[in-house]
């Protein structure tokens, strides 16, 4: 059996949604590595007997990096604000859905913590308790001094990054300059080289507007923006196709060429790749020097101590971790054996 050196981080997110829901479904079966909830025990155990499952809870150790056999979980405790009631939104308990993530990445960084997966949180109502918030991916960014960091989710066969996140559609292509595009595509290619262990990355990139601007009769973002900095790479050996239109570059012969899409919004890349693997999707941080996967869904208050939440998604971004850190590790190996 492989020997991890330091568990997985899960941090429980929104304390009303799924979130405790999906930790507990993690201990009613064995896993092959080790990792830690980090969460209000008492919420943990009040949710247990909501959902009428049997799970014995261990105070965290650093020193004892085991597995559990079904029926346990290992716990970091970090206490509420105030008791968190399933399905309704506290802005009271919004801190301390901010400091399971500090604590997380705290660990990440000393090595504690080999990699942080993340269920979900509400923007909504963190950004109600007076604290500026616009998503995961942006806080720990800036919680790790990152300048810059890519969202890419994976499932269904496809890995589709993206140029812009959460901005209004009319601030997108202002938002795409070509510093930004050649930045995100050099992390990308060093992300998939080094924790995906792909030694040659095949990027297939969308066009900004239709038919990718039809030669600029729909737009002249693909030329006088995208073009350039595409040439530009693949003189230099990078894999990256023409801007392509949106509309057929998920056909199934254009994805069997490629390793990973990037698309310029949030609602150009996700609806195909949601639509093939929802429920078992993964949310990727690429750029950042811990490795951070998520679920690929919300907290789903209504869903929240019914028992009908599924574990999938939160399940899939374990494994995927698990195999980033794998990869981490073996290319840094190769790395120090070749200085």
């Amino acid at each position: 059996m492989q020997q991890y050196t330091a568990p997985l981080a899960i941090t429980a997110g929104e304390p009303a949604g799924i979130g405790a829901d999906l930790c507990l479904q993690l201990a009613q079966q064995s896993h092959a590595y080790p990792f830690v909830v980090l969460c209000d025990k008492q919420l943990l155990r009040q949710r247990a007997l909501q959902l009428k499952l049997a799970v014995q809870l261990h105070d965290y150790d650093a020193k004892d990096i085991s597995t559990l056999p079904a029926g346990h979980l290992r716990v970091l405790h970090i206490p509420l604000a105030q008791p968190a009631q399933a399905g309704h939104l506290n802005p009271a308990n919004s801190a301390y859905v901010l400091a399971l993530l500090r604590r997380a990445v705290q660990g990440c960084q000393s090595g504690e913590f080999s990699a942080m997966v993340t269920a979900p949180v509400h923007k909504g109502v963190i950004n109600d308790a007076g604290i500026p918030f616009t998503g995961h991916t942006e806080f720990l960014a800036e919680l790790t001094h990152t300048p810059l960091v890519v969202m890419m989710l994976a499932g269904g066969g496809m890995r589709v990054a993206l140029a812009t996140t959460h901005l209004p559609l009319r601030e997108v292509a202002d938002a795409i300059t070509s510093e930004l595009l050649e930045n995100i595509l050099t992390i990308m290619r060093h992300d998939l080289q080094r924790r995906f262990g792909i030694a040659h990355p095949r990027i297939l990139v969308a066009g900004l507007n239709p038919h990718a601007g039809e030669g600029g009769y729909l737009g002249r973002e693909e030329i006088d923006i995208m073009i350039p900095v595409l040439n530009k790479l693949r003189a230099q050996g990078m894999k990256v196709s023409e801007p392509l239109p949106a509309d057929t570059l998920f056909a199934k012969h254009r994805l069997a060429e490629c390793d990973a899409v990037l698309a310029m919004y949030h609602d150009q890349g996700l609806p195909v790749l949601k639509h093939a693997s929802f429920g078992t999707g993964v949310n990727i941080t690429l750029g950042m020097p811990i490795i951070r996967t998520s679920v690929d869904h919300g907290t789903a208050l209504d869903l929240a101590g019914t028992g009908h939440a599924e574990a999938g998604s939160l399940l899939e971004a374990m494994q995927v971790a698990v195999q980033m850190v794998e990869c981490e590790k073996s290319s840094d190996a190769l790395s120090q054996k070749a200085l």
